[in-house]
């Protein structure tokens, strides 16, 4: 299915590895341009490479710089001072218990998962709208609306993308402008594989007998019993940002593998 991306330019942040990697690769597969940020140069020029030699109409380029540093920003801003998706991928993310959770650690987790997304929207959301067309992508996660109370730190963040999600969505209103949140649930990130990994040492084991086990005893409550991987996410992602997709508004998308038992 022809998506209409063709010659599209995205910025998709923390695209070096994990869901943004995979997102920007779906895009990619639509003809994208595609902006790849992170805050490694090498790193960000090998996934430039990848790309391109995987989709040679397409024309790739490094956007390394770390959002969180306002310096960085501002290099990134004058370097690309326009694209036509912007997809809010960077985040952190700790199991950490609420005693351990000190203001620094708040203040950590606000600027990195909140407000640098927030002012990538701000910059970019004006060319879009005067454009005519543009996707804002905000990446949270079931924990969004199902809080684990394994890292507070982390589910109040994501919390917080569905609102400004919905909050800057009503300023498209008439345009086919779009604000959404896609939630995915636990997913098989190149971390998630290295601790499944070790945690199931055992030679003889098949990495999907390992999968199920840590599954069974760790996350019951998916339905989908394994994890969900970055390219099935970054193939919703590739959707939403499509002009097929501008019926949605301020939407807060469920991918979590049946992990919210709840219908809202």
């Amino acid at each position: 299915m022809d998506m209409g991306l063709i010659n599209k330019t995205a910025l998709v942040t923390g695209s070096t590895k994990g869901i943004g990697k995979a997102i920007a690769i779906e895009l990619a597969k639509e003809g994208v341009n595609v902006l790849i940020n992170g805050r490694n140069h090498e790193e960000a020029e090998r996934v430039v490479d990848e790309i391109k030699a995987a989709y040679p109409n397409t024309s790739p380029q490094n956007a390394v710089a770390d959002i969180v540093n306002v310096t960085e920003r501002e290099a990134l801003f004058a370097k690309f001072p326009q694209v036509d998706i912007l997809v809010n991928n960077t985040g952190i993310y700790e199991i950490m218990s609420y005693d351990e959770v000190d203001d620094a650690v708040w203040e950590k987790y606000f600027q990195t998962n909140v407000l640098a997304a927030n002012a990538l929207s701000k910059f970019y959301m004006p060319g879009m709208l005067s454009g005519g067309f543009g996707r804002i992508l905000f990446i949270a996660s079931e924990e969004a609306v199902m809080p684990s109370g394994q890292m507070p730190q982390y589910a109040v963040t994501k919390s917080m993308l569905l609102s400004l999600s919905k909050s800057l969505s009503k300023l498209t209103a008439g345009t086919e402008v779009t604000v959404n949140t896609i939630m995915p649930g636990p997913t098989l990130s190149e971390n998630v594989q290295q601790i499944i990994e070790s945690v199931f040492p055992d030679v003889n084991m098949t990495f999907e007998q390992k999968e199920k086990t840590f599954m069974a005893a760790n996350l019951p409550q998916s339905e989908l019993q394994r994890f969900i991987r970055p390219g099935e996410i970054g193939r919703l992602a590739a959707f939403v940002c499509s002009p097929y997709a501008t019926p949605f508004k301020g939407s807060p998308i469920r991918m979590d593998g049946g992990m919210v038992p709840t219908i809202y």
